[in-house]
């Protein structure tokens, strides 16, 4: 391929990321922006978000936001591996570790640093910090976790050929059959980040909670080196057969609904087409196409290599964007790295080429249940996706769309709006 074709594909990928860059310009953002590198600011304010959940604290997170260079992923990684580490001395302090629950929230945080310092940490599958810094979190995440009123169960659900890695959360010890949401992500985040998005908001309104991960998610794909699957209910069907059998004295099976956050909006929708137990659906937002919401942000140049089934071209320009001298935009570079380790492929042209699967086409109409579908302004991922879904479901379907500073895919920094909407809309829809 000509120097000059691959010098076009890396500015036009610089090109494709303009939605983004839009909710990171200091004119035109909803709000004070955290990084000038657009991806940069969106990870820190997921991170900083989490504080309302007691995930995080404010000013250490702001501070290290200074530290970080645009566009470097090994800064990011260093800046904040260093903030989880002083924190987490902060957690040792033994005058201050006197009672566990003083250093609860503290143990929090560590996990939640520990967290964001992992994530630009994918283009190099050997490097050792991929298991190192995972392991610190599941380790402070739990010591967080055991000092609660009523801690979580940490559970191994088997599938056919896996495990589904969970956490139980009950809303009371009472043993009372209450409302229960099963939540899961997506392409990148854990389900540790949703204990603080969205487990202490539904314990605080009477839910049960159980999130899990399945094939291609943060532990599973460490734990058990497998990468995504398109067939989700392989995962989902497990969880709720281990709810409603080992949780049967807690779970009002009338009020059992299913949340899938951000590529989660697809995995969600396509494994309640195959759960006819549940009772409500929520995807926020709504991913009709993995593949073409990911092909859609390819240039010209690449998307007629990958069209014209050149894989090896498409591998070679591809490749090149991660290039440190690449102009390619942070998020292309984070997105590809991640996806291949995600999707566990060293080809760019096989992870274009396996997301073709991950489509609703063709089986919306068995989803039975009412489906909330969010949409944001400032959808950086799967632009234009909801409506499809929305489409698709008709009447099934109650469109929420979020603008302004709670604009951001899945409503990164206003999670007190996300889940006022989201349990307003499930009181209303299962009582």
């Amino acid at each position: 391929m000509k120097a000059s074709t691959i010098l076009n594909i890396s500015l036009l990928q610089a090109a494709a990321n303009l939605h983004l860059a839009k909710a990171a310009n200091a004119e035109e953002s909803p709000i004070l922006l955290l990084s000038e590198d657009p991806t940069f600011h969106f990870e820190i304010l997921g991170g900083l978000g989490q504080a309302i959940g007691g995930g995080s604290d404010i000013a250490p997170l702001l501070a290290a936001a200074k530290d970080i260079k645009v566009g470097d992923f090994e800064t990011f990684a260093e800046v904040l591996f260093k903030l989880a580490n002083e924190t987490k001395a902060q957690a040792l302090d033994p005058i201050l570790a006197y009672d566990p629950i003083n250093v609860r929230n503290t143990w929090f945080s560590v996990a939640n640093y520990f967290r964001r310092a992992d994530a630009f940490t994918k283009g190099n599958w050997d490097n050792p910090i991929i298991k190192e810094y995972w392991d610190e979190q599941l380790a402070a995440f739990n010591k967080g976790q055991a000092a609660l009123p009523i801690p979580g169960d940490r559970l191994q659900i088997p599938s056919d050929n896996f495990t589904v890695e969970a956490i139980w959360y009950s809303a009371e010890k009472d043993k009372k059959k209450r409302p229960t949401l099963i939540v899961g992500n997506g392409y990148d985040a854990a389900q540790e980040d949703m204990y603080h998005i969205m487990v202490v908001h539904a314990r605080a309104l009477g839910w049960n909670v159980l999130t899990y991960e399945g094939p291609g998610q943060p532990t599973v794909r460490r734990s058990q080196d497998l990468g995504f699957i398109p067939d989700w209910e392989r995962v989902v069907t497990p969880a709720i057969d281990y709810v409603l059998k080992e949780k049967a004295d807690e779970v009002d099976t009338e009020r059992l609904a299913l949340y899938g956050n951000s590529m989660g909006g697809y995995l969600a929708a396509r494994a309640a087409a195959f759960e006819p137990r549940l009772k409500a659906v929520l995807l926020n937002g709504g991913v009709y196409s993995v593949h073409d919401s990911y092909k859609a942000q390819l240039p010209a140049e690449l998307l007629e290599l990958y069209e014209a089934g050149k894989s090896e071209e498409f591998d070679q320009a591809t490749l090149s964007l991660l290039d440190p001298n690449s102009t390619a935009s942070t998020n292309i570079r984070w997105g590809i790295e991640h996806g291949l380790w995600a999707f566990k492929t060293k080809s760019p042209y096989d992870f274009f080429k396996k997301t073709e699967q991950y489509t609703l086409e063709g089986i919306t109409d068995r989803i039975k249940m009412p489906v909330w579908v969010a949409d944001c302004e400032f959808e950086g991922f799967f632009k234009g996706e909801p409506q499809r879904v929305v489409d698709a479901l008709g009447d099934k379907a109650t469109f929420h769309f979020f603008d302004g500073e709670a604009g951001y895919h899945t409503q990164s920094g206003a999670f007190q709006e996300m889940t006022r909407v989201i349990f307003g809309w499930l009181h209303q829809t299962l009582g």
